[in-house]
């Protein structure tokens, strides 16, 4: 059963367990699915700041888009231990031949780039959710500011984890120029994120 068909109590249990999947990548992914969906309840309460039609519409695209994220990221959840029960797999490949180096050499790499893909993701769908939260910010019901701001601050806690696990797992691969593209990467949604929390944090005090 995928992680995001079982029960709160079985999720937590699933963490707290000795075995290495479910970890911190798809905790990661947990923390800014939840914020994303925090971020779509307040665009979607009445009640809102929107003083025009245009105003509204914007709000309810905004709420929409945080939605549709949202089940973005708990994809995420699985996907990122199915990427590290990957990896486990490649490092258990046979290396008695020089063959068998190869191929298990060339399999872990492989699993690495998956490994690296979903924390990327979650990163890049964390930033997504952040620019529509200044919209949100601005527009959604006033009295919801603390469920913007405990948004904002489960989208920030997820993208740095999966910052985390990119870094973790760039150290183990070879191609130089992949590596330097996902740090860069991973950089560019970090800025992005900070920039449009900044944004919505002020537009909350308006």
């Amino acid at each position: 059963m995928k992680l995001i068909e079982r029960s709160v109590a079985d999720i937590l249990a699933a963490f707290r367990s000795p075995d290495p999947t479910p970890g911190g990548g798809s905790a990661s992914a947990l923390a800014a699915a939840t914020g994303a969906s925090l971020l779509a309840m307040v665009g979607g309460l009445p009640k809102s700041r929107a003083a025009t039609a245009e105003d509204a519409e914007r709000l309810a695209a905004a709420g929409a888009r945080c939605a549709a994220i949202a089940a973005e990221l708990e994809a995420l959840i699985d996907r990122d231990s199915a990427a590290y029960d990957l990896v486990l797999a490649a490092y258990r490949q046979p290396k008695g031949t020089d063959e068998e180096k190869t191929v298990r050499s060339a399999g872990i790499q492989a699993a690495m780039r998956e490994a690296i893909a979903a924390p990327l993701a979650l990163m890049r769908a964390a930033a997504a959710v952040a620019e529509q939260g200044v919209v949100i910010a601005a527009l959604g019901n006033p009295s919801a500011s603390s469920d913007v701001l405990v948004g904002l601050e489960l989208l920030g806690a997820g993208l740095r984890g999966g910052r985390l696990n990119v870094e973790t797992n760039l150290g183990s691969v070879k191609d130089a120029e992949y590596v330097a593209k996902a740090r860069a990467e991973a950089e560019e949604f970090s800025r992005a994120l900070d920039h449009e929390t900044a944004a919505a944090r002020r537009a909350l005090v308006r």
